[in-house]
């Protein structure tokens, strides 16, 4: 097998990328899984407002679950894969990846299930168009 196979790496498109700051974190220094949270979402929408060609919305999160803190400084990476795209959703993965100063490899810090509804200048739900 070759190594590069065994190493692992980020699924999907690189959609945003920002550095932890001290404002986002916890007295121990640590950011808040809420921030983290936003960064994903953020991500994740971009990505959906491309494939709807227009405004979306998120109406749901699932499956999150952290592996381990993001210290201030490091560099939060979101990645965004495609799963599926419905009349008027579509469903994302997003991934986020660290490089910290403390870690000299790219480390797997969490990802989560986004659904987003493609919508209209009203807000209300709209078809997406191919």
């Amino acid at each position: 097998m070759n190594d590069i196979d065994s190493t692992p790496a980020p699924q999907g498109e690189l959609a945003l990328q920002t550095i932890a700051m001290p404002r986002d974190t916890n007295a121990n220094g640590d950011i808040f899984g809420g921030w983290l949270l936003s960064q994903m979402d953020m991500a994740g929408a971009a990505t959906a407002s491309k494939v709807a060609s227009g405004r979306v919305a998120t109406v749901a999160v699932d499956g999150m679950a952290f592996m381990t803190p993001v210290h201030v400084g490091a560099v939060v990476t979101c990645y965004a894969d495609v799963l599926e795209v419905g009349r008027s959703s579509v469903r994302i993965v997003v991934e986020v990846w660290i490089n910290s100063l403390h870690a000299g490899e790219p480390t797997k810090v969490t990802e989560g299930e986004f659904v987003f509804v493609a919508i209209d200048e009203t807000g209300r739900t709209r078809s997406i168009r191919s």
